[in-house]
């Protein structure tokens, strides 16, 4: 599959990795694909992926990775161009300062407002309530870490799932796109039990049935 990853920080950084390791065609977006960032970034796929704007990176792509912060989000939708029928993952959260702060009210999420930005694309809220490293690695003995996803379109909630799997995950589905507010603020209790709880980085939530 053909993958754009806009953000190359730490989590569209290792999801792009991940997913180029397994065998798909990935395409970092940003707006400078010669930055030494970049160059560094491309060296741990082994070059396999590849970098552009993110005008090229999405028109070339059938999915679409959102992983800026939240404040970027906006201004990267605007440059991204034809969004109509494309599959939008939205991995950001409204954090604002300090660890256990959120830039938005109660009664509107972040997956939400990018849909509204986003006008016409296929947004499924993911790869957003945990961090990084557990996206590099989600296996904790034999327990999988849980992805929470969510999202109004069926089809392309069944492509992240799978997306997501391939990672090593447990998929779990929450619904409707509405219910990325859950998701956020599940976010927020993983980030707080990590830094101001002191738990660390090494945590991961996981959904057990029985």
């Amino acid at each position: 599959m053909k993958i754009a990853v806009i953000g190359t920080g730490n989590v569209g950084g290792i999801l792009g990795a991940r997913w180029s390791e397994v065998g798909h065609e990935v395409t970092f977006g940003t707006r400078d694909p010669a930055s030494p960032k970049v160059k560094s970034l491309l060296k741990l796929t082994e070059n396999k992926a590849r970098a552009a704007s993110v005008l090229d990176a999405v028109s070339s792509s059938e999915v679409m990775v959102l992983a800026t912060p939240l404040k970027a989000a906006r201004d990267a939708i605007a440059v991204a161009g034809d969004l109509i029928g494309k599959i939008l993952v939205d991995c950001t959260n409204p954090i604002g300062e300090g660890p256990d702060g959120k830039t938005m009210g109660a009664g509107k999420s972040a997956g939400e407002q990018v849909a509204e930005w986003a006008r016409g694309a296929r947004v499924v809220k993911a790869f957003n309530t945990t961090g990084s490293n557990n996206m590099a690695d989600p296996a904790y003995g034999d327990h999988k870490a849980t992805m929470f996803i969510c999202g109004d379109d069926t089809a392309a909630k069944a492509v992240v799932s799978k997306l997501a799997a391939e990672l090593g995950f447990e998929v779990c589905d929450g619904g409707r796109l509405s219910t990325a507010r859950l998701l956020e603020s599940l976010a927020m209790l993983w980030i707080h039990l990590a830094y101001s709880q002191g738990l660390g980085r090494e945590i991961a939530i996981a959904l057990l049935k029985r």
